[in-house]
Order: C-alpha cells, then structure tokens, then sequence
C-alpha cells in the first residue's frame, strides 16, 4: 500500500493567551489538580502566546519571578501538560527537548546557532513515502524540523 502524506499545517491566527485566573480552569479543564506550581508554570507559559521553551528556560523564568521550584518540577509538569494536551514536546538534538504551546499540527524552523524555534505557517510541507504503521496503530502527526545556518 502507498502513501502519499500531506501535513496540514493549522497556525493558529492570534496567540491563545491565558489571563490571570484562567489557568486553572484550563488545567481542571485538562484534568490536571491546579497546584501552586503548576498555576504558576502554566501562567508563566501561556501569558504571552504561542512560544517554544525548554524546561531550563521556564525554570529560570520562574526562579526569576519569585517562585521557589526545583528543575525537576519542572520538567515534571511539562511532561504533564503534555500528556494532558496542553503541550508538544519536540526533541532536537536527541537529548534538547523544546516545548510548543501552539498544539496544532504545524511544523518548525531550527535556528542552530541560535538554539531557536520559529512555526512554518501554511499548508508548506508535503511529506511523501510515509510507511504504513505498525498494526493496531494509526499516524497522530508527522514533525518536520528543518534546520537552518547562517549563509
């Protein structure tokens, strides 16, 4: 059987921002218990809109703000918010994990030097030859990374 795959990209128009006091009923919503910390980490992630953040990112941006949390809480709740729907997790690198707030299926640019993330926007990727899946099993979404240098 051959397959021809198109990935549809569905950027979201406007970023999905959470005001103060929403977070939790997001999080009740996704079935997670709205902890001290996972408020406060789910604020600090999703105030500002569609972004790409690693676990030692948002660590920082909370040891910044005030709030006492160690790096594996951290990584903890991303993993989390992941498996309850509010995250991808994409992995660059092997072991550099970044994540999207922007849940859509969408795909990336990777700034190397950088260490930067930035959404392709649009129906820009046509994925062909994908094999046929493991029985039992169905393809949930395809994740292209293309990677980008300075010329």
């Amino acid at each position: 059987m051959g397959w021809h795959v198109t990935v549809t990209n569905t950027l979201m128009t406007g970023a999905q921002t959470t005001e103060p006091g929403d977070m939790g009923g997001r999080l009740k919503a996704a079935g997670l218990r709205p902890t001290r910390q996972r408020l406060h980490l789910g604020e600090l992630l999703f105030r500002k809109g569609d972004r790409h953040v690693t676990a030692e990112m948002l660590h920082e941006e909370a040891v910044s703000s005030g709030e006492r949390v160690s790096l594996a809480t951290v990584y903890n709740t991303l993993h989390q918010f992941c498996a309850a729907g509010l995250l991808r997790e994409l992995a660059i690198e092997g072991s550099k994990a970044y994540f999207d707030t922007n849940t859509s299926n969408h795909n990336h640019f990777y700034l190397e030097k950088e260490n930067q993330l930035i959404d392709i926007a649009g129906d820009t990727i046509r994925v062909a030859g994908v094999p046929t899946p493991p029985e039992g099993t169905i393809i949930s979404h395809i994740d292209v990374v293309i990677r980008l240098v300075s010329k």
